[in-house]
């Protein structure tokens, strides 16, 4: 059977060009992330299956790539149910990993700890444009602060590395899960099909108003529950004006201190930011995971047609490892996303360092070839970057390859060749 030279679907091999970006980004990721005091974290690719399925990814855990016991714990001809077969998975984000890592460490970390972590995630998902079943993430999570000064300071870090990558006027939509809460107990619907509203409200950007409003009413909700719901949404405005008044408005089902938080976030945010940005209160933000408990946030960038990044407060998750909740919010930017739109922006990586190649003549002597390799050290320690290669027969081909790698200054090396 003949090898298959094509990766496996939905993962993709990264050619020198794409590398150079990819590369140049996550420098810039951890550059701007560190000048915020964030500290770089590693944890395995693999977690325990049961810490995958704690209900806690929403319907990412239906995408997860489970692995097979190993040696002796694997009896298939004994296994009865799944369990029997699998005890680990690939991590489908970052987040699960990263309570299950707190809650391990937290005597040894300070607090609050300011937690960056990258590194490759998985999901056995459709592949589709900026959507792979192998990506990259990249996160920032603050755990051990309850106050909205960790939203703060993240979506701050966010946008700033966003600025640097010269992306310009995106938006970040602003939502807290509390609101979603305070809105369907307002208008009449029960605690235990808030989940289920939530999903049809998500869908709003897609099939608007009259579209949410049939699909509550064909899953048997009230008619006057529905129409109350979805007159919110028409009169909320989409700025402080509107937490206000949905503070006013929701009296006796929303708490004061929630309106009054997102208020300071996005009032916050405006006043210290250091991009070109808008940040916009959404009450139609939901967010899949159901983890959330407070602020959820999302970056919504024009030229993608949709998200490239978002996060939010999920105080219960490491409670579930440890029994005492901890404070904890995180950003995640979409990394595999902010390369392809790059990528196709045709951007330069800014500072590049000069490439010089020396063309070596096939039978060039030993001691011509000691010669350019102490010239080449004495050019990298200069901060270039030096190739050297042995001259093909179609030199003209060869030093237009070379051309188009980014080496413009390639010298042709000689038996006779002048060093001196």
């Amino acid at each position: 059977m003949a090898l298959k030279k094509k990766p496996v679907k939905g993962m993709n091999d990264r050619l020198p060009e794409e590398m150079e970006i990819r590369d140049y980004v996550i420098g810039l990721i951890k550059e701007t992330y560190k000048s915020f005091g964030f500290s770089s974290i590693e944890t395995p690719c693999v977690e325990h299956l049961e810490n995958l399925l704690s209900k806690q990814g929403g319907d990412n855990e239906k995408l997860i790539f489970k692995i097979l016991k190993r040696g002796e714990k694997l009896k298939i001809d004994e296994a009865k149910e799944e369990g029997d077969l699998t005890d680990g998975g690939l991590r489908y984000d970052l987040t699960v990993p990263l309570s299950r890592y707190y809650a391990n460490h937290a005597n040894e970390l300070p607090s609050p700890f300011k937690a960056l972590q990258m590194g490759n995630v998985w999901r056995a998902d459709n592949p589709q444009r900026g959507r792979f079943r192998q990506f990259m993430q990249c996160d920032i999570d603050i755990l051990g602060e309850p106050s909205n000064l960790a939203e703060i300071e993240l979506i701050l870090a966010t946008t700033c590395l966003l600025g640097k990558l010269d992306f310009k006027n995106f938006t970040i939509r602003i939502n807290d899960r509390r609101f979603l809460k305070a809105m369907a107990a307002y208008s009449g619907f029960q605690e235990k099909d808030y989940e289920k509203v939530f999903i049809i409200l998500d869908k709003m950007d897609k099939i608007g108003l009259d579209g949410v409003a049939s699909e509550l009413e064909e899953c048997g909700y009230a008619k006057e529950s529905v129409e109350k719901y979805l007159q919110l949404f028409k009169e909320i405005k989409n700025d402080v004006e509107g937490v206000r008044w949905c503070k006013e408005k929701l009296q006796g089902f929303l708490e004061d201190e929630a309106a009054d938080s997102l208020e300071m976030i996005i009032t916050s945010v405006e006043h210290a930011k250091e991009a070109e940005f808008t940040i916009r209160f959404d009450p139609t933000l939901v967010r899949g995971m159901s983890y959330y408990t407070g602020t959820i946030f999302e970056i919504a960038m024009d030229e993608f047609g949709g998200s490239v990044g978002g996060g939010g407060r999920y105080d219960k998750m490491i409670g579930k490892f440890t029994g005492q909740d901890t404070p904890a919010v995180g950003f995640s930017i979409g990394f595999e996303r902010i390369v392809m739109l790059l990528s196709e922006r045709g951007y330069e990586v800014p500072s590049k360092r000069e490439k010089k190649a020396f063309l070596l003549e096939k039978s060039l002597p030993k001691e011509s070839v000691l010669k350019v390799l102490e010239m080449a050290k004495k050019e990298r320690e200069d901060g270039k970057q030096v190739m050297l290669v042995k001259q093909k027969k179609n030199k003209k081909f060869q030093k237009e390859q070379l051309k188009e790698q980014g080496y413009t200054d390639i010298i042709e090396v000689y038996a006779d060749s002048n060093f001196d």
